[in-house]
């Protein structure tokens, strides 16, 4: 059943023909098993934030750092909701749309060597840079990749780090859609790389570029299989949910959402923009949830045995907004979702966005 305040669709069987929309449809139709759990309870545990972009656990499990794109600020946050300041990351500047202060990640190995990750927007274009953070304050800033194209729109920006212990970043195309499709360019990208930056070992074209073809990704997650799940911005008819493998072509500008070309890899599901519009993922229990921001709501979307999709559901329409993030709590089957409604499609003044805690059940 869906939590009160959603518009939860009917729950449906698996499909793995890679056409299924929101409202499901074609497949394997009642042959696989699918992810569990459902959104049980939400409250809002902290306030006052502008733009919350970037979530990323430290190894306590009870806290968190979060970057703010505009303020290029970065929050330390506990599960309690208290909050402080811990530093700035510098060279940050605006684009006036989607640029700024976007993902951000910590090291595995943070315990031993206090290494943070974060993905901005420079004057010169998009970065992936390291700084190190003591458990107080940021220092030591350390550019790792340069010549990611910055425009006013389309940076991608998350970051995260994989079960194989690799740093994986998302690119948008930078509004030049032909970039996408040139394997030499890094936009339009999912990029996996080493600590250092270097392209990690195994990667498909020996460079950077793990996998090719897309818009402008802002969410990635890995399931328990560990297989890599990635949310895009669609342009005008669909935004798209990807199961990612190093080498494959998306098919951005060629294709938006399904389609008959090849050597395109379709998407595992679809959805109209005006009901999604997605930026970050979380998996939880074999189930992504997918926050909207045009769509102001949250989507499950469980992962069956194979390669296919159930029937997506919405959480929360209209409740909260705009969502941007959403980050699975360590240890827990709970959710954090920060809200975007104080950007320039929000309308909202500054400090009114929040970050909510969902509880899967």
């Amino acid at each position: 059943m869906a939590a009160p305040g959603s518009a939860a669709l009917s729950a449906a069987a698996c499909d793995a023909s890679g056409r299924g929309g929101a409202g499901g449809g074609g497949g394997d139709q009642g042959v696989d098993v699918c992810g569990g759990g459902v959104p049980s309870r939400s409250a809002q545990i902290s306030s006052g934030w502008t733009v919350p972009w970037g979530v990323a656990w430290l190894p306590d499990r009870r806290t968190a750092l979060v970057t703010e794109r505009d303020s290029f600020l970065v929050f330390r946050a506990t599960l309690t909701g208290a909050r402080r300041e811990v530093g700035e990351v510098p060279q940050t500047v605006t684009t006036d749309g989607e640029g700024g202060l976007l993902g951000v990640a910590v090291d595995p190995a943070w315990t031993s060597n206090h290494y943070v990750y974060f993905m901005h927007t420079a004057q010169e274009g998009n970065r992936i840079v390291r700084m190190t953070y003591d458990g107080e304050s940021l220092s030591g800033y350390t550019v790792l990749v340069r010549g990611i194209a910055k425009n006013r729109y389309h940076n991608g920006g998350r970051l995260g780090f994989g079960p194989d212990g690799y740093l994986y970043a998302t690119t948008g195309d930078a509004q030049n859609p032909a970039d996408a499709q040139d394997p030499d360019s890094l936009n339009g990208k999912i990029l996996r790389m080493t600590t250092a930056g270097a392209p990690a070992p195994g990667n498909p074209f020996g460079t950077l570029v793990y996998s090719y073809g897309h818009r402008n990704p802002e969410g990635i997650a890995w399931d328990s299989r560990g297989r890599l799940w990635e949310a895009e911005f669609g342009a005008n008819a669909f935004d798209e949910l990807n199961l990612i493998k190093p080498g494959l072509n998306y098919g951005w500008p060629i294709c938006e959402g399904y389609c008959d070309t090849p050597g395109m890899t379709n998407p595992k599901r679809t959805w109209p923009v005006s009901t999604a519009s997605p930026s970050g993922i979380a998996i939880v229990r074999d189930v992504v949830y997918m926050g909207a921001l045009r769509g102001r709501r949250l989507w499950r979307i469980p992962l069956c045995s194979g390669e296919g999709t159930a029937t997506p559901e919405a959480y929360y329409v209209g409740t909260y907004g705009r969502l941007r993030t959403v980050s699975k709590i360590p240890g827990a089957d709970r959710l954090w979702m920060t809200t975007s409604n104080t950007d320039a499609n929000g309308g909202r003044p500054p400090g009114f966005d929040r970050i909510i805690r969902v509880t899967i059940s």
